[in-house]
């Protein structure tokens, strides 16, 4: 009986100490960057490219468009992605675009919201890509989970970073005709 109480003792502890995590972690929040060998123009335009994102996005399914104008600030789209066997959509809307320099986003779903910031510069020819994500659970739970695996979220950013970068170094197709 008493082996009993300290084995219902420690459990307790452990989960109390699971939503103090949540509760003193609420929010993560991580910057990446690259240089990516093409110009400006061109990486600005792969990385916008929804018929490109499954190259560079791991589990990217599609894009749909739900209101506003496509590519400007208050449009509205799902994006749906497969991760360990799920579909899971995300709900994406722009909150800024400046065309060749930044656009930043808000992502709801139901285990988080995050803003994302993908901004890009001209370097020496080259291409700077940095990008800025702030991610909040949803719930105590969510952001207990979030937090513990807080840096498997910024390695998988920068696991998209590098796809990106890959995508943009090989490309072949030509982006000087397409408006921006």
């Amino acid at each position: 009986m008493k082996i009993l109480k300290y084995i219902l003792g420690i459990l307790v502890l452990l989960i109390i100490g699971f939503f103090l995590l949540g509760i003193i972690k609420s929010e993560q929040s991580y910057d990446c960057e690259i240089l990516v060998d093409k110009p400006l123009a061109e990486s600005w335009a792969i990385s916008q490219d929804a018929s490109k994102m499954s190259q560079w996005l791991e589990g990217f399914q599609k894009f749909e468009h739900v209101s506003g104008t496509p590519n400007t600030v208050g449009a509205v789209s799902d994006v749906y992605f497969i991760t360990d066997g799920q579909e899971m959509t995300i709900r994406e809307t722009i909150t800024d675009i400046v065309p060749n320099e930044s656009v930043s986003m808000k992502f709801t779903s139901d285990f988080m919201d995050m803003d994302y910031t993908l901004a890009m510069e001209s370097v020496d020819g080259k291409t700077k890509i940095s990008s800025s994500t702030t991610a909040t659970g949803n719930g105590m739970v969510s952001k207990s989970i979030m937090a513990m695996m807080s840096s498997a979220l910024k390695t998988q950013e920068e696991t998209n970073l590098t796809s990106l970068k890959k995508t943009i170094e090989e490309n072949s197709k030509n982006y000087s005709t397409i408006e921006n």
